[in-house]
C-alpha cells in the first residue's frame, strides 16, 4: 500500500489551511475599496467633473487602479484563472511605479502648504512619504517571492496596510468625530492617524497569530510587521528631530510636484 510522504502531507495541510486566504482575500479587498470610496467621496469620487488639481487626479486614478487590480487578482486565483492572474501581475510592473510616483507627487503638493518649521510639516512628511516607502518594500517582497504562491499572497494582502490611515482619518472626522478626542496630541497636533495605526497593528498581529496557529509559520506577516511598525513610530516621533527636518526640506527641494 502506497504511503504519502511527510513532505506531501505537510504541503496538503498548508494548502488546506490557506484556502481561507485564497477564498476570502478578494472580499477583503472589496471592503477596503468600498471604505476608500466612502472616505474619499466628498473630496474626490463625488466631484470627478469639478475642477481639480492634476496631483489629485494622478494619485486618485493610480490608487483606484491599484485597488481594482488587487480585487481582480484575488478573484482570478479564487476561480483558477491563473493565466489572467499572471497577466494582471505583470501590469503591476507599470502600475506600482505610478502609485509610488503619484504618492510622492501628492505628498510634496500637500506638504508645500504647511509653513517651514511648523511641526505639522514634518509630521505630514513622515505620514505621507514613509507610507509610500513601506508600500514599495512590501510590494518588492511580493514580487521577490512571486514563485512561492503562499508567501506571495501574504505580501500582496499586506500592501493595503500602509494606506489604511487616509481612509480611517476621513471616516473618523466625517462620521465618527467622537473618536478624535481619543487620538494622542503632540505640539498641538491631534494625531488621528494613530487610531488607524492601531487598527493596522490589530489586523497584522491577528494575521501573525492566525498564520502560526494554522500553518506554524512566522515569515511573511511578521516580516511586514517590522517596516510597518517603524513607519508608525516614525510618524509619531520623527517630527521632533532635526535630522528629519533636514531630510524633509531636502525632499521638498526636489521637483516632485
Amino acid at each position: 500500500m502506497a504511503t504519502v510522504s511527510p513532505k506531501r502531507k505537510n504541503r496538503r495541510f498548508l494548502l488546506k489551511a490557506n484556502q481561507h486566504l485564497y477564498r476570502y482575500s478578494g472580499i477583503y479587498f472589496v471592503v477596503f475599496f468600498l471604505l476608500a470610496l466612502i472616505a474619499f467621496w466628498s473630496s474626490y469620487y463625488g466631484r470627478l467633473t469639478a475642477p481639480m488639481d492634476f496631483e489629485m487626479h494622478f494619485h486618485g486614478i493610480a490608487m483606484t487602479l491599484w485597488c481594482i487590480m488587487l480585487i481582480s487578482q484575488a478573484f482570478f486565483i479564487r476561480f483558477k484563472k491563473f493565466s489572467w492572474h499572471r497577466f494582471s501581475g505583470k501590469l503591476s510592473y507599470v502600475l506600482v511605479p505610478l502609485v509610488i510616483i503619484s504618492g510622492f507627487n501628492i505628498a510634496h503638493f500637500t506638504i508645500e502648504n504647511t509653513p517651514v518649521g511648523h511641526p505639522a510639516r514634518y509630521y505630514q512628511s513622515a505620514l505621507m512619504f514613509n507610507s509610500i516607502l513601506v508600500f514599495a518594500i512590501i510590494y518588492g517582497l511580493a514580487i521577490y517571492f512571486r514563485k512561492k504562491p503562499l508567501q506571495h499572497a501574504r505580501y500582496m494582502v499586506c500592501t493595503i496596510l500602509p494606506f489604511i490611515t487616509p481612509i480611517t482619518d476621513r471616516i473618523i472626522f466625517k462620521y465618527i468625530p467622537a473618536l478624535v478626542s481619543y487620538a494622542p496630541t503632540a505640539d498641538g497636533i491631534r494625531m488621528v492617524p494613530a487610531l488607524g495605526f492601531l487598527l493596522g497593528q490589530i489586523i497584522l498581529i491577528s494575521l501573525i497569530i492566525w498564520d502560526w496557529k494554522k500553518n506554524k509559520q512566522l515569515n511573511a506577516f511578521i516580516i511586514v510587521w517590522i517596516p510597518l511598525t517603524i513607519y508608525h513610530l516614525s510618524v509619531l516621533h520623527f517630527y521632533q528631530y532635526s535630522f528629519w527636518h533636514r531630510f524633509t526640506e531636502w525632499l521638498m527641494g526636489l521637483p516632485l510636484s
